[in-house]
């Protein structure tokens, strides 16, 4: 009997040994004319099921092929088809030299160039012009964060990967709460937020969780033509692209490990759900388990992002993307200069001068705030003729905050105030878009087209639970012993807030908008581009149940234009550019007894710069400078509750960005900015000429280095390093005013600070071990605006483990 077993599992061996015997994988990139690669191509094999889709670096594999002739097909929209022969030998792996497609506009013979891949950027976004444009082409400068070098830093959050845009400073991480929850950043002198996914409304209260991400766009400058004033600000904005499905069973699930308590695991799966792979399915989804670095601090959150994509004939596809998010959440208290207090009053004018133990939460436990996030996306694109197509998308966003939120105010002698209050409220966003894209020519000059529309809502509900005292619980001593240390905990705030007070309140804005845009080949050198946008505005103003009065409607009408220019010194390889851009700001005036509305403010924005794209993509590169000024600003006063209209600020600047991989295995990406942002003609005397509170450093740097060994044993064994240095932040920056004559200033300044971080990976085909040091050195180093201190995190380590299959 045993001896049948044994027969029969090893004819079962034999049997699965031969199978493996004769199947093969084949691998390959896909590239355009100017060898930039094309993502998300169509490869499939001809009388197959076997299919797939490239990557951001054009890159496809099919495994399981058996031994034999095949014929390879290989299509994008709005390039050329193109089939071709290879063969699969057993058990190996075949790499087909690069496929290059043409577009369905170009004549040119086909030129197929081979060389390395330059992993750290993206030659093309759908995105930034809402057409695809290439980025030597473009007049509008952005950044782009690949979802390979947040694989090689090992990132977990939007916000870590956002140190790699140049000039893009945090101001506060996420706070969770209803409204302006999410983290807010300094870009080119002006606070902006990550609003947008793929492109469309996709607000996220908290931490963007990064294991959906494909790749983040940092799109520069005053925005507002084409994605209007509710999503970008004066500065620029975020746009975060998500993993989408292709025609191939795959992904990968890992777990990751690290300094105080963290566990994580995240899994990434993709199949077809039919033989001939018009239905996609692809799930991404993460659990993350952390404490901070204090005695009191912890996150514990899931996220699952499946995407669904149809191809219902070969002209209309569609698809259905979710995020649906849940994180309980006690991250460090923000700590606030006091709203009475000057430097000169604390005794001190440096976030280094505070005379604290960081380590210390001064909590007696924890302040879980709980955030919900529901967001779905709907999408059909529809091919029209071969040079026309339409784009409709759909988004519903909706995030819901309840919990206890705590921060401190610095006060003099080595004193703080200890407050909270309790947020309970959500907002749902729902927008409508149409966009139609077209080619065609006019007197021998190639135009690309777009025109399209939007309807854009936004409901808050807002509720704040207030202590008997407002929001004030004690005042304590930070630098020696706190006896009541463990009083402020969430037992005794949830009794004193049922003791207190709570006010809530309804608002609604709504935006019609209709834009239009060309991008115009006048030569092969010289490209031009003009857009504009009407934008019809419609708030309905805060309603308070409680007294069932409605304060602050009103509507207003905004133009916005946009114009470019792009010379190509060297074709796809070299150009100068320059942009004008708009962008402006809808504001209600919630003065008491206002009878009259603020007008918009207004942004315009000049720049002019060059971009690289050379030796065969291995170097892209771009330089700017910009000037921006604001006009109309309106801003708060130093009487509560009252603001005024006046002034302008300018906001001038450089910033450099360079990624490149000059050898095999070698990536690298640098960027630097400089910013010199002032307040200019505002009737305050204590603002007048001087930065901004919110503008962030004057000068950053971020940098990032990796090299994998090529062609030996260790091949895919790699390191990487780099950082982020800021030079020193005024928080609070005003004059000193004494009988109408200005005396001196006052700043308090968070210090300069200059980060290293080290990465150490071995990646194979079917797993990858990597291991992370952030803040190398340990340094103590602060982020802030809003008169804000947010100390960071000290030395962490942490270390990962994927599968891949």
């Amino acid at each position: 009997m045993n001896k049948n077993i044994f027969a029969f599992l090893l004819s079962i061996c034999f049997s699965l040994f031969a199978i493996a015997q004769e199947k093969g994988t084949l691998r390959g990139n896909i590239v355009a004319s100017d060898n930039s690669p094309i993502e998300n191509a169509t490869v499939t094999v001809n009388g197959t099921r076997f299919g797939t889709q490239t990557d951001a670096n054009g890159e496809f594999e099919i495994k399981n092929l058996k031994a034999g002739s095949y014929i390879l097909k290989t299509s994008s929209v709005g390039f050329t088809t193109k089939e071709t022969s290879f063969f699969v030998s057993e058990n190996q792996p075949t790499t087909l030299p690069s496929i290059t497609l043409n577009s369905k506009n170009e004549t040119l013979e086909e030129v197929v160039i081979t060389g390395n891949v330059n992993r750290y950027t993206k030659s093309e976004s759908e995105y930034v012009s809402r057409m695809p444009i290439k980025n030597i082409e473009n007049s509008q400068v952005y950044s782009v964060v690949t979802k390979e070098l947040m694989k090689d830093q090992l990132i977990t959050s939007q916000d870590e990967a956002l140190k790699n845009v140049p000039g893009l400073y945090q101001i506060w991480a996420a706070t969770g709460r209803t409204g302006d929850g999410g983290s807010l950043f300094a870009s080119r002198g002006f606070v902006t937020q990550s609003l947008l996914r793929n492109g469309i409304a996709g607000k996220i209260t908290n931490n963007v969780d990064a294991s959906n991400l494909e790749r983040l766009e940092s799109i520069k400058g005053p925005s507002a033509t084409l994605f209007g004033s509710q999503l970008t600000s004066y500065g620029g904005l975020i746009n975060r692209v998500t993993k989408k499905p292709y025609e191939n069973f795959g992904g990968e699930i890992s777990y990751q490990s690290g300094s105080y308590g963290l566990n994580r695991i995240t899994a990434d799966v993709n199949t077809s759900l039919n033989a001939d792979n018009t239905a996609l399915l692809r799930v991404n989804g993460a659990y993350n388990n952390t404490n901070t670095f204090q005695d009191y601090g912890h996150t514990r959150s899931y996220f699952i992002a499946p995407s669904f994509s149809y191809q219902v004939n070969e002209k209309l596809n569609i698809s259905i993307d979710a995020e649906l998010s849940n994180v309980d959440a006690s991250s460090m208290p923000l700590m606030y200069l006091h709203w009475g207090q000057t430097p000169n009053s604390l005794g001190i004018n440096n976030a280094n001068d505070i005379d604290m133990n960081w380590k210390r939460s001064f909590t007696g436990g924890e302040f879980m705030m709980n955030t919900k996030t529901a967001n779905i996306f709907a999408q059909a694109n529809y091919q029209m003729s071969e040079k026309w197509k339409s784009q409709t998308l759909f988004s519903t966003s909706s995030n819901q905050s309840f919990g206890p939120q705590i921060w401190f105010y610095l006060l003099p002698n080595n004193e703080m105030e200890r407050n909270a209050w309790n947020i309970d409220g959500r907002d749902n966003i729902l927008e409508f878009q149409q966009n139609f894209n077209g080619e065609f020519d006019v007197l021998g000059m190639k135009n690309r087209f777009l025109v399209g529309g939007d309807i854009f809502r936004i409901e808050t509900k807002s509720g704040l639970g207030y202590l008997p005292s407002f929001w004030y619980f004690d005042t304590v001593n930070y630098s020696g012993a706190t006896p009541t240390y463990y009083d402020f905990n969430p037992g005794k705030i949830e009794s004193l807030l049922a003791e207190g007070t709570l006010a809530k309140t309804h608002s609604a804005v709504t935006t019609y908008s209709a834009y239009v845009a060309d991008v115009i080949n006048v030569t092969d050198a010289l490209i031009l581009s003009a857009a504009v946008r009407f934008d019809h505005f419609d708030n309905n103003g805060i309603f308070d149940p409680a007294t069932n009065t409605t304060t602050g409607a009103f509507s207003q009408n905004a133009f916005s234009p946009k114009f470019g220019l792009v010379y190509q010194i060297l074709q796809d390889q070299i150009s100068v550019f320059g942009n004008y851009q708009n962008s402006f700001k809808n504001v209600m005036n919630t003065n008491v007894g206002a009878t009259e509305s603020f007008n918009p403010e207004q942004a315009n924005q000049f720049e002019a710069g060059l971009k690289f794209n050379v030796f065969q993509d291995k170097l892209s590169a771009s330089l700017s400078y910009y000037n921006i000024e604001v006009k109309d600003i309106v801003r708060a006063t130093s009487t509560p509750g009252i603001s005024v209209q006046d002034g302008n600020q300018t906001s001038k600047g450089f910033e450099a960005e360079i990624t490149s991989n000059p050898i095999p295995g070698l990536n690298f990406i640098i960027g630097y900015a400089f910013n010199n942002s002032k307040l200019n003609k505002v009737s305050d005397a204590q603002l007048i000429g001087l930065r901004p509170e919110t503008a962030g450093p004057e000068t950053m740097i971020n940098y990032w280095i990796s090299y994998s060994l090529q062609n030996t044993s260790l091949k895919g064994l790699g390191f990487g390093f780099g950082g982020n240095y800021g030079s020193e932040n005024y928080i609070f920056n005003k004059n000193v005013v004494v009988d109408g004559n200005l005396t001196g200033v006052q700043t308090f300044a968070l210090p300069s600070y200059s980060v290293v971080n080290a990465a150490l990976y071995y990646d194979q085909p079917k797993y990858r071990l990597s291991l992370k040091v952030n803040n190398l050195t340990d340094e103590l180093y602060f982020i802030g605006g809003y008169t804000t201190v947010n100390v960071q995190s000290p030395r962490t380590i942490m270390g990962s483990v994927a599968y891949k299959f």
